[in-house]
């Protein structure tokens, strides 16, 4: 990111080249393994990457709010005091979010004058409205001077803006992940209760990458709130013999004794899929531990079939660019991640392999799909913070 370019755009904007605006990053994340467990309560293991979202912020006069970006042409203005309602499809509903929850708290507002800049690749499951709302969140504390707000408050706050003003029934996972990152580090969450562990996830010898599908994901949000309904009903009919209240209170053996108690096959492999990617991730979480990185790699290949037979959120190009990862020697691991419906895929290469993974995935996958895939090194970050 050119700092300076960024600031310049910032007072080509706004003006007072003399009144200097402070600068906030928050990452993005990618998920390693542990997929659509989070709204079930169940455990995830992602990582903060080095890619992410840039805010400059200055406080003005007018007690206006003034939001713009980089990425794109749509901009917004408003009162402090009056927050619009959302506008669909824009990328402004998530600061705006974060602004409600403020004013739901009844912390005083001033006007700001904020320009965002993000390298997070537009929906490609990477969590780049994570990163927008918690890069807000924790700027606002900072200049509020708001000091009774930890990390976790941020956190939560920025999940309430997704679900309710955006609109989206995410669990807390991304959110978690942009604030709580470290550097080397994968995060292993329990999403009831929140309890984590910082694992180590130093991979020698190997590299992480992300292959982004480039396929718009038109469905992923209507079929990710459509998942959690049928969640909701695996809970209804399963607490008839197991009192529960999310999929993550019982286990994979529990299930295989009970399972015949859904008697809808569909709803069956919805929750076949989370009972047993909440096993995955406590499996791979030990793999690490034990340095076994070709037994995590086998938990991700199993992830991604769950994905795309049990909860059917994957589609053709992201089981396309996976089926190709996994035909390259020296690829140990290959699964989609996020929420599905396009977005992208999380690989574990081998480094002498790099290069004829890039080449060979990206001919065959433009071939079939007629889409030309982008990919991206990931390394394990700090969350957000201020850079100065």
């Amino acid at each position: 990111m050119d700092f300076n370019d960024l600031k310049n755009q910032f007072y080509t904007l706004y003006g007072s080249a003399n009144e200097t605006p402070r600068m906030f990053f928050a990452p993005g994340r990618v998920n390693l393994i542990g997929e659509h467990t989070d709204y079930n309560g169940g455990f995830v293991l992602p990582c903060a990457l080095q890619y992410g979202t840039y805010l400059l912020i200055r406080p003005n006069q007018e007690y206006e709010i003034r939001l713009a970006s980089t990425n794109m042409t749509f901009r917004a203005d408003f009162p402090v005091s009056e927050i619009p309602q959302k506008i669909a499809g824009e990328w402004t509903n998530y600061p705006m979010g974060i602004f409600d929850q403020f004013l739901q708290m009844k912390i005083p507002l001033s006007g700001f004058d904020m320009l965002f800049s993000g390298d997070i690749p537009n929906s490609a499951g990477l969590s780049s409205s994570a990163s927008i709302e918690m890069v807000t969140a924790y700027a606002l504390t900072v200049m509020l001077n708001t000091t009774r707000m930890e990390m976790i408050d941020l956190i939560n706050m920025s999940k309430r803006a997704e679900n309710e003003f955006v609109g989206l029934n995410c669990g807390i996972m991304d959110m978690f992940a942009v604030g709580m990152g470290k550097k080397d580090y994968a995060i292993f969450l329990n999403c009831n209760t929140l309890e984590y562990k910082k694992v180590s996830f130093v991979l020698n010898g190997f590299k992480l990458i992300i292959i982004n599908t480039n396929r718009k994901r038109g469905l992923a949000d209507s079929k990710y709130n459509e998942r959690v309904a049928e969640c909701q009903l695996a809970v209804n009919y399963l607490n008839q013999l197991a009192p529960i209240s999310k999929l993550s209170e019982i286990s994979f053996m529990q299930f295989y004794k009970i399972q015949e108690q859904i008697p809808d096959e569909l709803i069956r492999r919805r929750a076949r899929h989370v009972i047993s990617e909440n096993q995955r991730v406590l499996n791979a979480v030990s793999a690490l531990l034990k340095g076994d990185i070709l037994q995590f790699g086998a938990l991700m290949n199993a992830s991604h079939e769950s994905l795309r037979d049990n909860y059917e959120v994957t589609g053709f190009e992201l089981d396309n660019l996976v089926e190709e990862a996994q035909k390259i020697n020296g690829v140990i691991g290959a699964r989609m991640t996020g929420a599905g419906f396009g977005g992208c895929t999380v690989n574990i290469v081998r480094d002498n392999a790099v290069d004829a993974f890039i080449e060979q995935v990206g001919r065959e996958y433009h071939a079939k799909t007629g889409l030309i895939a982008d990919f991206y090194i990931g390394e394990p970050s700090d969350g957000v913070r201020e850079i100065t």
